[in-house]
């Protein structure tokens, strides 16, 4: 009579688990239910009762039973052969699992906008290769001009660090603020205005601005510009390029908006001087945008903790 090949999703594999081969293979190893039960801190009807379910999925007796006890049959042994493989395999697995854990190679997948990219995140990134000079740090650009945190929606980048506003929340994302980086407005040390103990908005109304891309800032100015009932600057320059502007600003003829963090990491290779003109508005802080619910390999998560240690360490500069 031909056997009836199993269904493998119905009759075994959703029924024989781990658990059960490790039983039977320690039955098989004490040659008694009761000895696999003692050394499985269990009770024999347990030890029993993983073998009864074994024995009914494969459709095949394991065991031979004898006053002296049990020994496997011809069924049991070829199980055993193969469930030997896979218990070796997964001690292996563990231990590789447990070396990546403990490991410090690996590699972070960090994005930002630019004008992170000019102060706070190159000092992040530099202070970090040097303690972990094995994991690869992957830096790209992000959008400042939006709240969309694409690349970690769609697992591009393992965290964003960006702006957002204080009161910003998303079911999908953890936000997790690292400082206030408030604006000011910015000359070279050229510019006549570089001197100067009082200078008003109004003074400055005509003056040749490089007006950054960011709806923030443009908001800020907006905000700080019509508060004092005067025409917002159109921008003879419109580029939030960090680089290009402290280019600019060198040059002593023009005058920009800048978070508080990129001038203080910037101001004395550029010579760049923040007028004495407060911007207000909402506060929009600086932040480290992740999935939620979302396991972290081991480097990530040696990165966001020297991230926020590097953060820490500016505004203790900057007090």
């Amino acid at each position: 009579m031909t056997r009836k090949r199993p269904d493998w999703d119905s009759r075994i594999g959703r029924r024989l688990t781990l658990r059960d081969l490790h039983v039977l293979s320690s039955v098989a190893r004490w040659g008694s239910m009761a000895k696999a039960a003692a050394h499985l801190s269990t009770t024999q009807s347990v030890v029993s009762d993983a073998i009864a379910n074994l024995e009914s999925a494969l459709g095949v007796r394991l065991l031979d039973r004898s006053a002296k006890g049990v020994e496997p049959t011809v069924y049991a042994k070829t199980l055993l052969k193969r469930t030997d493989v896979v218990f070796d395999e997964l001690r292996a697995g563990v231990k590789d699992i447990e070396a990546l854990a403990s490991s410090t190679a690996g590699e972070v997948r960090i994005a930002c906008p630019e004008f992170l990219a000019g102060g706070l995140i190159p000092d992040a990134v530099d202070g970090f290769s040097r303690l972990y000079p094995d994991i690869v740090c992957r830096v790209t650009d992000a959008d400042s001009t939006t709240l969309e945190f694409r690349q970690v929606q769609e697992r591009s980048a393992d965290l964003m660090v960006a702006r957002v506003p204080a009161s910003f929340s998303d079911d999908d994302l953890s936000v997790e603020i690292l400082f206030d980086d408030p604006h000011v407005i910015v000359v070279g040390a050229d510019s006549p205005w570089a001197g100067r103990r009082s200078v008003t908005l109004a003074d400055l109304a005509g003056e040749p601005w490089i007006i950054p891309a960011s709806l923030i800032v443009r908001d800020i100015l907006a905000e700080a510009f019509e508060a004092e009932k005067l025409k917002v600057p159109d921008g003879r320059i419109v580029s939030s390029f960090v680089l290009m502007r402290n280019h600019l600003l060198a040059t002593g003829r023009f005058l920009t908006v800048l978070p508080v963090s990129v001038l203080q990491y910037n101001a004395k290779q550029w010579g760049l001087r923040a007028l004495p003109i407060k911007l207000g508005g909402r506060p929009r802080p600086i932040a480290i945008v992740m999935l939620k619910n979302r396991s972290v390999s081991p480097a990530v998560r040696l990165f966001v903790e020297h991230l926020r240690g590097t953060a820490k360490s500016y505004l203790r500069r900057r007090a």
